[in-house]
């Protein structure tokens, strides 16, 4: 599996040359989207290029009771800072995500009740126009099934979410952008959503096509693929493919998903240099942190998965596996969006990247090179 640096790029070019003619021929109407989602300081937001993104998505306000609400003054103050980055990007969009993982304890029973989801939809409207914002996100991980152990999930999740989208849509109108963080698994896929009926009412179905390994699991195996592999079906193309083809859910819907960080895997043994071996969860490390931590001379070797398309590092003295998104993994995810006509590419998250040349760069400069506008 471990590939020399020419032969790396040696098979990058022979991926473009594949994807040229399909790209190539795609009239696109608007550029991709470029979606960040931002959980990192106030003081970090200045530092990136945000004249690069299409959308930024404050991470997360939350529940209090039926209501939509910023939990602390720290969060208002990120949320108006945002919105004054349009000075610099008039064109960005700047939204608020419910929820995120451990962050959506109340939504199953709270959602339940019809007065409730009509008085948050009411709550969101009057806080986008508080702040000003473009919409909101909703980040409910997961509907209808089990997530943080001992958090509430039910079956009747699915018709609830589809009657929240339809309550926020009727309320927000057209003036505000509506989008959702989808679980990249097939779990989610096959059982949270009712697709016929969402997917006409949202802007965006941003895929979580990352942590497809998580930290509960304990083979390790790539986090965020692009393609299948016979150890691990989960990936980006299974994902998109059973939205698009067994759920007939528009391409220009969805937004893939990267991953601005890794997960570190430990008491991996060096068979297959710890690619789909037993050992358990570590920690997650940002991207910006990775030259730091994932040293040639602290005993990490680089190894590229020609088939899932993913790179990962193999410490053996260690034992540790890391799993992670980098430069020409997020570059063949871009090409991919591109070429299977898709919405855009969405990214956890922002202040995970480094201030120049960094992922996002990898993402806009693709997309600069591919399409006509």
């Amino acid at each position: 599996m471990q590939s020399t640096p020419w032969r790396r790029w040696a098979f990058y070019l022979v991926i473009c040359a594949a994807l040229g003619a399909t790209i190539q021929s795609r009239a696109q109407s608007r550029p991709l989207d470029i979606v960040a989602y931002y959980a990192g300081r106030n003081t970090m937001m200045d530092s990136f290029p945000v004249e690069k993104l299409t959308h930024i998505i404050f991470s997360f306000v939350h529940l209090r009771g039926d209501t939509l609400s910023v939990m602390n003054a720290n969060d208002t103050a990120r949320i108006r800072h945002m919105v004054a980055l349009k000075s610099r990007n008039p064109g960005m969009k700047v939204m608020v995500s419910l929820g995120g993982w451990g962050g959506c304890k109340t939504c199953s029973d709270v959602f339940k009740d019809k007065k409730a989801r009509k008085f948050f939809a009411k709550s969101t409207k009057h806080l986008l126009e508080y702040f000003q914002a473009d919409g909101i996100d909703l980040d409910w991980e997961y509907p209808a099934l089990a997530n943080v152990p001992g958090y509430p999930y039910d079956p009747v999740d699915v018709a609830d979410f589809t009657d929240l989208v339809r309550r926020l849509r009727r309320t927000l109108g057209k003036k505000y952008e509506i989008s959702f963080a989808a679980g990249g698994f097939t779990a989610y896929l096959l059982k949270s959503i009712d697709w016929k009926k969402v997917a006409p009412l949202v802007d965006r179905i941003n895929l979580m096509t990352y942590d497809l390994v998580n930290g509960y699991d304990t083979v390790s195996g790539h986090h965020t693929a692009l393609y299948s592999s016979p150890g691990h079906p989960e990936s980006t193309d299974h994902a998109v493919r059973l939205l698009t083809d067994s759920f007939r859910v528009p391409p220009a819907k969805i937004a893939i998903g990267a991953a601005f960080y890794a997960r570190v895997f430990e008491g991996m043994d060096s068979v297959d240099d710890g690619l789909y071996r037993y050992g358990h969860f570590k920690s997650g490390v940002d991207y910006r942190n990775f030259s730091q931590r994932f040293s040639v001379d602290s005993g990490f070797v680089y190894h590229w998965d020609t088939v899932a398309r993913a790179p990962f590092y193999y410490n053996k003295k260690q034992k540790l596996f890391v799993t992670f998104d980098d430069s020409m993994s997020i570059r063949l995810k871009t090409q991919y969006a591109i070429a299977h006509h898709l919405g855009g590419v969405m990214f956890w998250e922002l202040s995970g990247d480094v201030y120049e040349h960094g992922l996002l760069d990898v993402i806009y400069d693709e997309r600069k090179r591919l399409t006509t506008n």
